[in-house]
Protein backbone atom coordinates (compact mmCIF):
# COMPACT_ATOMS: atom_id res chain seq x y z
CA UNK A 1 0.00 0.00 0.00
CA UNK A 2 1.65 3.55 -0.92
CA UNK A 3 -0.60 6.64 0.41
CA UNK A 4 -0.13 10.68 -1.47
CA UNK A 5 -1.47 13.86 -0.80
CA UNK A 6 -2.16 16.57 -2.86
CA UNK A 7 -3.03 20.45 -3.33
CA UNK A 8 -4.30 22.83 -5.71
CA UNK A 9 -5.75 25.99 -5.56
CA UNK A 10 -7.37 28.69 -8.59
CA UNK A 11 -8.83 31.73 -8.17
CA UNK A 12 -11.75 32.65 -10.15
CA UNK A 13 -12.30 34.03 -13.70
CA UNK A 14 -13.11 36.78 -15.67
CA UNK A 15 -14.41 35.10 -18.59
CA UNK A 16 -17.77 34.69 -18.07
CA UNK A 17 -18.52 32.04 -20.90
CA UNK A 18 -16.01 29.56 -18.59
CA UNK A 19 -17.51 26.62 -16.85
CA UNK A 20 -17.07 25.89 -13.17
CA UNK A 21 -15.72 22.08 -13.56
CA UNK A 22 -15.49 20.57 -10.04
CA UNK A 23 -14.73 16.72 -9.58
CA UNK A 24 -15.71 15.81 -13.41
CA UNK A 25 -18.77 17.81 -12.46
CA UNK A 26 -20.03 20.55 -13.99
CA UNK A 27 -21.74 23.67 -11.37
CA UNK A 28 -23.62 25.95 -13.04
CA UNK A 29 -24.14 29.28 -12.59
CA UNK A 30 -20.47 29.83 -10.60
CA UNK A 31 -17.80 31.29 -12.58
CA UNK A 32 -15.30 29.52 -13.88
CA UNK A 33 -11.60 28.96 -12.44
CA UNK A 34 -8.42 30.22 -13.94
CA UNK A 35 -5.97 27.87 -15.25
CA UNK A 36 -4.07 26.35 -18.40
CA UNK A 37 -6.54 23.12 -18.52
CA UNK A 38 -10.44 23.11 -16.98
CA UNK A 39 -9.12 24.26 -13.84
CA UNK A 40 -10.96 21.31 -11.71
CA UNK A 41 -9.03 21.84 -8.46
CA UNK A 42 -10.28 18.86 -7.08
CA UNK A 43 -9.45 16.54 -9.98
CA UNK A 44 -6.05 18.24 -10.14
CA UNK A 45 -5.59 17.28 -6.29
CA UNK A 46 -6.57 13.94 -6.61
CA UNK A 47 -4.43 13.20 -10.10
CA UNK A 48 -1.40 15.10 -7.56
CA UNK A 49 -2.13 12.04 -4.66
CA UNK A 50 -2.20 9.91 -7.34
CA UNK A 51 1.16 10.98 -8.80
CA UNK A 52 2.87 11.27 -5.36
CA UNK A 53 1.62 7.76 -3.53
CA UNK A 54 3.10 6.36 -7.52
CA UNK A 55 6.39 8.32 -6.54
CA UNK A 56 6.03 9.67 -10.13
CA UNK A 57 6.26 13.17 -9.01
CA UNK A 58 3.52 15.65 -9.37
CA UNK A 59 0.84 17.20 -11.66
CA UNK A 60 2.86 20.36 -13.13
CA UNK A 61 6.05 17.60 -14.04
CA UNK A 62 3.21 15.57 -16.72
CA UNK A 63 0.98 18.38 -17.14
CA UNK A 64 3.20 21.66 -17.44
CA UNK A 65 1.29 24.65 -17.95
CA UNK A 66 3.37 26.06 -20.50
CA UNK A 67 2.38 22.87 -22.77
CA UNK A 68 0.05 23.69 -25.76
CA UNK A 69 -1.40 20.26 -25.78
CA UNK A 70 -2.91 20.78 -22.42
CA UNK A 71 -4.13 24.36 -22.91
CA UNK A 72 -7.88 24.40 -22.33
CA UNK A 73 -7.76 19.99 -21.53
CA UNK A 74 -10.41 18.57 -19.68
CA UNK A 75 -9.43 17.08 -16.46
CA UNK A 76 -10.48 13.79 -17.42
CA UNK A 77 -7.82 13.84 -19.68
CA UNK A 78 -5.37 14.21 -16.61
CA UNK A 79 -7.29 12.00 -14.42
CA UNK A 80 -7.16 8.46 -17.21
CA UNK A 81 -3.61 9.74 -17.91
CA UNK A 82 -3.08 9.14 -14.35
CA UNK A 83 -4.33 6.09 -13.80
CA UNK A 84 -2.18 4.62 -17.16
CA UNK A 85 0.59 5.91 -15.52
CA UNK A 86 0.09 4.70 -12.00
CA UNK A 87 -1.24 1.16 -13.66
CA UNK A 88 2.18 1.19 -15.77
CA UNK A 89 3.53 1.13 -11.84
CA UNK A 90 2.10 -2.03 -11.44
CA UNK A 91 -0.61 0.05 -8.74
CA UNK A 92 -4.24 0.42 -8.99
CA UNK A 93 -6.44 3.21 -6.83
CA UNK A 94 -7.72 1.85 -3.27
CA UNK A 95 -9.73 4.73 -2.23
CA UNK A 96 -9.32 8.23 -2.06
CA UNK A 97 -10.58 11.55 0.15
CA UNK A 98 -10.89 15.17 -1.32
CA UNK A 99 -12.02 18.75 0.20
CA UNK A 100 -13.33 21.16 -1.60
CA UNK A 101 -12.12 24.47 0.31
CA UNK A 102 -14.38 27.16 -1.05
CA UNK A 103 -17.16 30.09 0.38
CA UNK A 104 -18.49 30.02 -2.60
CA UNK A 105 -20.56 28.70 -4.86
CA UNK A 106 -22.54 26.22 -2.45
CA UNK A 107 -20.86 22.62 -3.10
CA UNK A 108 -24.14 20.47 -1.42
CA UNK A 109 -25.78 19.94 -3.90
CA UNK A 110 -22.94 18.58 -6.18
CA UNK A 111 -20.98 16.48 -3.98
CA UNK A 112 -22.55 13.21 -4.16
CA UNK A 113 -22.43 13.61 -7.70
CA UNK A 114 -19.05 14.35 -7.71
CA UNK A 115 -18.16 11.33 -5.61
CA UNK A 116 -19.80 8.99 -8.06
CA UNK A 117 -18.03 10.63 -11.20
CA UNK A 118 -14.74 10.21 -9.45
CA UNK A 119 -15.35 6.99 -7.99
CA UNK A 120 -16.38 5.76 -11.66
CA UNK A 121 -13.31 7.16 -13.40
CA UNK A 122 -10.88 5.42 -10.93
CA UNK A 123 -12.66 2.08 -10.19
CA UNK A 124 -12.50 2.45 -6.36
CA UNK A 125 -14.19 4.70 -3.73
CA UNK A 126 -13.47 8.36 -3.93
CA UNK A 127 -15.32 10.26 -1.04
CA UNK A 128 -15.88 14.16 -1.71
CA UNK A 129 -16.90 17.01 0.75
CA UNK A 130 -16.73 20.53 1.23
CA UNK A 131 -16.07 23.03 3.63
CA UNK A 132 -15.44 26.85 4.09
CA UNK A 133 -12.44 28.57 5.38
CA UNK A 134 -15.32 30.78 7.42
CA UNK A 135 -14.02 34.09 5.60
CA UNK A 136 -10.34 33.62 6.40
CA UNK A 137 -8.05 34.36 3.37
CA UNK A 138 -8.11 34.42 -0.12
CA UNK A 139 -10.96 31.48 -0.80
CA UNK A 140 -12.72 32.95 1.88
CA UNK A 141 -13.15 36.36 0.62
CA UNK A 142 -14.46 34.58 -2.77
CA UNK A 143 -11.35 34.58 -4.70
CA UNK A 144 -11.26 31.35 -5.80
CA UNK A 145 -11.12 27.31 -4.67
CA UNK A 146 -9.32 25.04 -3.32
CA UNK A 147 -8.82 21.59 -3.11
CA UNK A 148 -6.92 18.80 -0.64
CA UNK A 149 -6.69 14.88 -1.38
CA UNK A 150 -5.01 11.97 0.31
CA UNK A 151 -5.39 8.98 -2.76
CA UNK A 152 -4.24 4.93 -1.11
CA UNK A 153 -2.49 2.67 -3.56
CA UNK A 154 -2.42 -0.66 -3.98
CA UNK A 155 -0.20 -3.49 -6.11
CA UNK A 156 -2.19 -4.86 -8.87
Amino acid sequence: MRIGNGFDAHRFGDDQSRALWLALVEVPGAPGLEGHSDGDVVTHALCDAMLGAAGLGDLGRHFPSDDERWRGAASRLFLDHVLSLIAGSGLVVESGDLTVICQRPRLAPYLERMSQALTQACGAPIGVKATTTDYLGAVGRGEGIAAMAVCLLAAS
